[in-house]
């Protein structure tokens, strides 16, 4: 059982470089061939200074967060249920992101075969002037094994 002393538990917020390249390969491997996320002179022409990055690329960020430590339990023991993102703004290509994230919750549940527990992690990220740029919330079913941390 996830311990509940989990929540709160944050890592230090750590540096995302936003590379067109990064932007083209991820939205090459969802299979969204939208040319905002191409053509920089499409995305000019369409009110941005520079290509934007697909709703779901925060998922491809890094931050320090060790989820083992966090949640004191072993990587594989994690099964990734869903995910879902809040923006304040785009992110562009050539954004210097900020990421840090944080245990928000912890439960326990009863499923099909019995009971399971329950991880909600917060992703935020903040640009270099401290200003929100997105948010992420993922939840995450810990499975019983024999795993150790």
């Amino acid at each position: 059982m996830l311990d509940k002393n989990a929540i709160g538990r944050a890592s230090p917020p750590t540096l995302n470089e936003v590379e067109k390249g990064a932007i083209r390969r991820f939205a090459e491997a969802i299979g969204d061939y939208n040319p905002i996320y191409y053509d920089e002179e499409y995305a000019r022409a369409s009110g941005y200074p520079t290509i934007i990055a697909p709703p779901t690329f925060p998922a491809s960020f890094h931050s320090a967060a060790d989820l083992r430590e966090l949640l004191g339990v072993g990587i594989k023991s994690l099964l990734h249920a869903e995910q879902g993102f809040d923006y304040e703004r785009p992110i562009f290509a050539g954004d210097r992101i900020y990421v840090s994230t944080r245990v928000a919750d912890v439960s326990e549940r009863q499923g099909m075969s019995g009971k399971m527990d329950i991880a909600v992690i917060e992703d935020e990220g903040r640009d270099e002037e401290g200003n929100l740029v997105f948010r992420a919330r993922r939840t995450l079913v810990v499975r019983a094994t024999k795993e150790t941390p």
